[in-house]
């Protein structure tokens, strides 16, 4: 039986290019049907302080998900989000 995922309203990486995680989540889902937007930590401002504030750490990648009641939550570990991620785009 396959579980249903609540499918959120909006996604958004957490990430910067040097890091090699962020590039490992970017190759396995650049060609998944999903929307995802990018939030580079070192190139935008005030992007690492919403990550601490909201996810409760600095570490990238980060996958933020929004969801239509207003829920938030915040999945970091590369792996968990490329699991996360291609689940999504298949149910």
């Amino acid at each position: 039986m396959t579980e249903t995922l609540e499918k959120p309203v909006k996604l958004a990486l957490y990430e910067h290019e040097l890091c090699p995680f962020c590039s490992m989540v970017r190759q396995a889902t650049e060609n998944l049907p999903l929307t995802i937007e990018s939030r580079n930590i070192m190139r935008e401002p005030g992007r690492q302080q919403e990550l601490v504030e909201g996810g409760g750490k600095g570490m990238v990648p980060c996958l933020y998900r929004e969801y239509a009641d207003g829920r938030s939550e915040w999945l970091y570990e590369s792996a968990d989000i490329i699991d996360y991620l291609k689940r999504l785009a298949a149910a």
